[in-house]
C-alpha cells in the first residue's frame, strides 16, 4: 500500500513536489488556502536563473536597506514597524550578509539552479504536458559605469563557476537584441538562463496532476495539527481533518506561521514583489534585469512582464502605487518608446516571496518532527528552484540518493 502524502501549499514548490512524488508511487493530496489561481507563483518573472549566484543576504545590502527604508519607491523597502519576528529575522539576516558566507553559498546556488533548469527541460520533453519555455539567456543592463563594474565582478565569479558570461557594449547589446530600443551603457550577458510564462505553466501542471490522481483541496486553510510522539497524525482545515503518513510544508510566506503550531522556528519574512504586463509590441525578445532599478523584464507568451521590488511589510496584498510607478518609470528609462499605460499600472499585481535570513531555502526534515519535510524559503528563486526542490523532497521521502548536498538548506540550521 502506497504512502499517503499531504502537501501544504499549492504554489510552484508544492506542485513540483506533487509531480515527483506521484512518479514515486505515493498517494498525494495538495491542500491550499487559495483556489490555485493566485499568488507569487502566477505573477513572478518566470526566470530560471543559474546566473543568480549571490544570495539575498549580500554584503552591503544592510547599509543600502537603511538608506532605502526612507524611500517607498526604492528597490528594497522595509516598512518601519515593531515586530519581534521581523527583528529576529533582521538580526539573522545581518549575520548572514558577509562575504565569506555568500561566497561559500555560490556553488550550491549554482548547482541547485542548473539541476532545476535541466529538470524543467526534461519535464518539457517528457510530453506529460506542454508549456512555454525558452533558453535565451539573461541581460543585466546598466546605465552607469559603477553598476556595470559591479555586475561584471559578479560575471567574473560566474565564469569561475563555469557559466558562459560576456561583457557587452551598448552596440553589442543592440546586435544581440536588435528589436528592443535600449537606453543603456551596456550589459552583462549570461547564456545559462531560461524563462517561462508562469500563468501558462501553473494551470497546465495542475490539470496534469489531476489527470494522474493527485487530489486538490482548494480554499482549505490549515488551522492546526495533531501531533503524537513527534509525528503529525492529522491536519485540521476549516472544513475537515486529514490524515496522512507524511506531510510536506510548502506554504511559502505562511510557512513560519504554520511551523509555530508545531513548535518549530523557521525564520521567514514575506518579501512582496510587484508585476505589470503589457500586450503592446515592445520589441523585447531576451529577458533582462535593469540593474540600478532592480526590475526584471520577461518576454512571455503573448505579453511582456515587468516585475520587481522587494518590500518587507508583513503578510498583506496591499498594492503600493508608489512602487508600481517606480517599476513603470524604470521601464521607460531603459527602453526608449516603451511607455506603460495608466490602466496597465492600475492592473499591477503583487505576490509574497518567502525569504530566509541567508537567502537559501529550507529543505529537509526537522529533527523536531519526524514525518514533516519542509520545502520553503526560496525568496526570489522559487520559480527557478521549483522542480529541483520537488525532486529532492521526493528523494528524501523515497529514501533515495540525494541529487544535491542538502546541508546548506537544513531547516534546523543556525544563524
Amino acid at each position: 500500500m502506497s504512502k499517503k502524502i499531504v502537501i501544504i501549499g499549492g504554489g510552484i514548490i508544492g506542485l513540483c513536489t506533487a509531480y515527483y512524488m506521484q512518479k514515486e508511487g505515493f498517494e498525494v493530496t495538495i491542500v491550499d488556502q487559495s483556489d490555485f489561481s493566485t499568488g507569487a507563483s502566477f505573477i513572478n518573472a518566470g526566470y530560471i536563473t543559474p546566473s543568480h549566484l549571490i544570495s539575498l543576504a549580500a554584503p552591503g545590502i544592510i547599509s543600502k536597506g537603511i538608506k532605502w527604508m526612507f524611500d517607498a519607491s526604492s528597490p528594497f523597502y522595509v516598512k518601519p514597524r515593531f515586530d519581534m519576528d521581523f527583528l529576529k529575522w533582521s538580526l539573522a539576516f545581518k549575520k548572514s550578509a558577509t562575504k565569506a558566507k555568500v561566497e561559500k553559498a555560490i556553488p550550491h546556488i549554482k548547482n541547485f539552479n542548473l539541476l532545476s533548469r535541466d529538470l524543467y527541460e526534461t519535464m518539457l520533453t517528457s510530453n506529460d504536458f506542454d508549456f512555454h519555455y525558452e533558453r535565451k539567456g539573461l541581460l543585466m543592463c546598466y546605465k552607469t559605469e559603477k553598476a556595470g563594474e559591479e555586475e561584471w565582478a559578479t560575471g567574473k565569479m560566474a565564469i569561475e563557476q563555469g557559466l558562459g558570461v560576456q561583457n557587452l557594449s551598448k552596440e553589442a547589446v543592440r546586435k544581440l537584441e536588435p528589436t528592443a530600443n535600449f537606453d543603456i551603457k551596456g550589459a552583462v550577458y549570461y547564456d545559462s538562463d531560461a524563462h517561462m510564462t508562469p500563468a501558462d505553466f501553473m494551470p497546465r501542471i495542475i490539470a496534469f496532476l489531476k489527470s494522474i490522481g493527485v487530489r486538490f483541496l482548494k480554499n482549505s486553510k490549515v488551522i492546526d495539527f495533531e501531533v503524537t510522539n513527534k509525528k503529525i497524525t492529522k491536519i485540521k482545515t476549516l472544513q475537515q481533518t486529514i490524515e496522512a503518513d507524511e506531510f510536506v510544508l510548502a506554504a511559502g510566506s505562511w510557512s513560519a506561521l504554520l511551523s509555530k503550531k508545531l513548535g518549530l522556528k523557521i525564520p521567514i519574512q514575506a518579501g512582496k514583489g510587484y508585476s505589470i504586463h503589457t500586450t503592446m509590441p515592445t520589441g523585447i525578445t531576451i529577458p533582462a534585469i535593469l540593474c540600478e532599478a532592480k526590475v526584471a523584464v520577461t518576454p512571455m507568451n503573448g505579453f511582456t512582464r515587468f516585475a520587481g521590488t522587494m518590500e518587507f511589510s508583513g503578510i498583506n496584498h496591499t498594492i503600493n502605487s508608489v512602487r508600481v510607478a517606480a517599476i513603470s518609470k524604470a521601464v521607460s528609462n531603459y527602453y526608449t518608446g516603451v511607455q506603460l499605460t495608466p490602466q496597465e499600472n492600475k492592473n499591477a499585481a503583487c505576490g509574497l516571496r518567502p525569504c530566509s535570513p541567508d537567502g537559501l531555502p529550507y529543505i529537509g526534515k526537522s529533527t523536531k518532527c519526524e514525518n514533516l519535510t519542509i520545502a520553503t524559503g526560496h525568496a526570489m528563486m522559487g520559480w527557478s528552484l521549483g522542480p529541483a526542490t520537488g525532486k529532492l523532497v521526493s528523494e528524501i521521502l523515497a529514501n533515495k540518493k540525494l541529487s544535491l548536498d542538502m546541508d546548506p538548506y537544513h531547516p534546523d540550521r543556525k544563524f
